[in-house]
């Protein structure tokens, strides 16, 4: 394990040379690095290192890495980064669609992987003071990381939570998928953009009253996802 003072990143890869070497990188830019080899240690690690990151194989001893993404997801929106040789199209999709918030195959460069690990972390600290954001009983306070509706607590995936903050944040626009993408990840070559599909899809049984005829994320067809605005909202009820 290093020591370096950005933080700890929790690595669970069972390839020795694929740790050290992405540990070696890591430990360069200033973070802290804990090492597990064997996916049934996985969660007790997360649990002790509270690290900032998560970089997750799949293909592990003891439990996979998608089974590791769900349980996490169900109790916390700590990042996580998908490494991995499984390279197909549908277990890109997957691992998108569970949680994982970057998503990179084997072979792979070290350093473009520490410059996706420090996009993630930008993209997921949360900006100072900023407005309560709220729609016909559906509140979100970016501060806090909250989502109620109708005043319960509504648990969200980190991704989820990031797709609601973005439309939330501006009622009324209307939302590309491929924008939707870039604003979550780092290169769009590792994602196809029916995972925005599947989250939309995932937040809005959690905050639709009829997830089949929705008021708060209307579906512009052709084209994207956008919030409705106040007006809309209450139309609806």
């Amino acid at each position: 394990m290093g020591i370096g003072d950005k933080g700890t990143v929790l690595i669970v890869e069972d390839d020795c040379n694929t740790t050290a070497l992405v540990a070696a990188y890591l430990e360069k830019e200033g973070f802290s690095t804990v090492v597990v080899h064997d996916g049934a240690l996985a969660l007790d690690a997360a649990a002790d290192a509270d690290p900032l990151l998560i970089i997750l194989d799949i293909m592990l001893p003891g439990l996979d890495g998608w089974e590791i993404c769900r349980t996490l997801r169900k109790s916390s929106d700590v990042p996580i980064l998908m490494l991995t040789a499984r390279e197909e199209e549908a277990d890109r999709v997957a691992g998108l669609a569970i949680g994982a918030d970057d998503y990179v195959v084997k072979p792979f460069s070290p350093r473009e992987l520490v410059e996706r690990v420090k996009a993630i972390l930008r993209r997921s600290n949360p900006r100072p003071t900023r407005t309560l954001l709220s729609c016909q009983g559906l509140e979100l306070d970016p501060d806090k990381r909250k989502v109620t509706l109708n005043r319960e607590s509504v648990s969200l995936t980190g991704s989820e939570y990031k797709l609601l903050l973005a439309l939330m944040s501006a009622p009324g626009r209307a939302f590309s998928r491929e924008q939707l993408l870039n604003h979550f990840y780092s290169n769009g070559e590792a994602v196809i953009d029916r995972v925005i599909d599947v989250h939309i899809g995932k937040l809005r049984q959690k905050i639709e009253q009829d997830p089949g005829h929705p008021r708060f994320i209307i579906t512009v067809r052709g084209y994207g996802y956008r919030f409705c605005d106040e007006a809309e909202a209450g139309a609806g009820t």
